[in-house]
């Protein structure tokens, strides 16, 4: 190619200006969190801190509006994220509320992990002048139900500190609503009122089921089904790239299954990607199975959407995306290379995608491949575990491109990461550790860009 001088001197004041404008960004990040910190450091001692740490947004939700409950009633309160929240700030604080969620099996959230490491870790400071109360969510199933809220209960008590009351613990298999009003119940004892309004969530609306196409037939794995879903005439519904959806199965009402969303507003309908969960009888799980077999197409789908702050892309929308994911995990990779498409930005996406086979499991294909070819996507490594000689998995394929994650990185790339917790996200976590070492990892979630949607 032949160019210019004045071709030359376009080009590199571009660059120039994509290297300042990333600098930028990155100042704008840490100073935004240095704030956090300064703010929470110089405190009144005499306000409550609210801190939270959560991986889909409930945890976060529901500090929100701890924290509206005791402003409404004239309390000074701080909110902040576990993992913005040092010795410094707890040896300065009197009075606080925690609200943790525990992710996987007994683990902190992405945002509750520095805290852990630092914090906890240390054995310090001596926390006898410090008060407070415990709001655990989790999951029944796991055999660490609340494992992280009991460690950091465990750990606030070996320091000192003082519970108000006794541990409230929502699971998510179980009345969610009766232990949100306990929660309530101790918030207006703090409050000192006894008016302060349910904590409904949004309302169920009445979608509807339009379309549904299995998109693996033949695969070794248990079936996985695009599914199409409109919204009540009435009801112009908003969502971004990340985002999740809430579903009720009939059969069971009071437990809300949450799905990716592998779509974005402007297609004109919510898509999902699920697969059939079958038991060892060979039963379907509830929600699954009625979303890809009992429903039939025009039924009626109960649901509500759900804000996914942590997987949005936020501050990292003019970033290159490193997007990892495996199986029906490409929902929410998806939605994130839909919004990327129709922004208009020239931004650099690199694919990592895992399945079985070529053959059966290559999930939407020509999409994928369009976005090759029209350059949305820059790079995309496609990876079937059972075509080759030896098993292949995506952080088997990260290990391969350790060069090339480096330079993204080091170009300002963000990391999403969305599939199942066993096997590839745990596996994603241990080589990107390796590639790029456990402190500059730590740094990245530190700074959002390494975010996670892992079930």
């Amino acid at each position: 190619m032949n160019w210019d001088n004045n071709t030359r001197l376009a080009v590199s004041v571009l660059f120039v200006v994509g290297y300042l404008l990333m600098c930028g960004g990155i100042w704008l990040i840490r100073r935004r969190q240095r704030k956090q910190r300064a703010l929470l450091a110089t405190g009144d001692r005499q306000s409550w801190l609210v801190a939270y740490a959560s991986q889909t947004g409930f945890a976060e939700q529901l500090a929100k509006r701890t924290v509206e409950i005791l402003q409404t009633a004239g309390i000074k309160t701080r909110l902040a994220v576990l993992s913005d929240i040092d010795a410094t700030n707890l040896e300065q604080t009197e009075r606080a509320l925690f609200i943790v969620s525990t992710y996987g099996e007994g683990a902190p959230p992405d945002n509750g992990i520095a805290f852990a490491n630092k914090v906890m870790a240390s054995g310090q400071p001596a926390l006898n002048h410090l008060h407070f109360g415990m709001l655990m969510l989790g999951d029944s199933s796991y055999p660490h139900f609340c494992g992280f809220g009991r460690d950091l209960t465990t750990w606030l008590k070996a320091r000192g500190a003082q519970p108000l009351f006794d541990n409230v613990t929502v699971n998510s298999n179980g009345d969610t609503k009766k232990s949100l009003q306990a929660w309530q119940h101790e918030l207006s004892h703090i409050a000192g009122t006894n008016d302060a309004p349910d904590w409904e969530g949004p309302t169920y609306q009445q979608w509807i089921l339009t379309a549904r196409r299995e998109l693996n037939p033949g695969s070794a794995g248990n079936p996985a089904f695009h599914i199409e879903l409109q919204p009540p005439h009435d009801v112009t519904p908003a969502w971004e790239a990340g985002d999740l959806i809430q579903v009720l199965a009939p059969s069971d009402p009071h437990k809300p299954r949450d799905y990716s969303i592998a779509s974005i507003p402007a297609d004109g309908s919510l898509h999902l990607l699920v697969r059939q969960a079958k038991h060892d009888d060979g039963s379907m799980g509830v929600a699954s199975g009625w979303l890809t077999h009992a429903a039939s197409v025009g039924a009626i789908v109960d649901l509500r959407l759900r804000a996914h702050a942590n997987f949005r892309l936020g501050d990292n929308s003019n970033r290159p995306l490193i997007l990892i994911g495996n199986g029906t995990g490409l929902a929410g990779l998806r939605s994130h290379l839909k919004a990327r498409a129709v922004s208009g930005k020239a931004t650099r996406n690199w694919l990592v995608f895992g399945e079985r086979q070529a053959e059966h499991d290559f999930f939407h294909q020509k999409e994928i491949m369009a976005w090759q070819t029209n350059g949305v996507l820059e790079r995309a490594d496609i990876v079937f575990s059972r075509d080759g000689e030896r098993r292949e998995y995506v952080q088997d394929r990260l290990m391969t491109r350790a060069s090339e994650v480096r330079r993204w990185l080091d170009d300002g790339a963000a990391i999403y990461v969305c599939g199942s917790l066993q096997g590839m996200a745990s596996g994603v976590n241990n080589a990107l550790t390796e590639i790029v070492g456990e402190e500059a990892l730590a740094r990245l979630t530190m700074e959002g860009r390494y975010r996670r949607d892992v079930y």
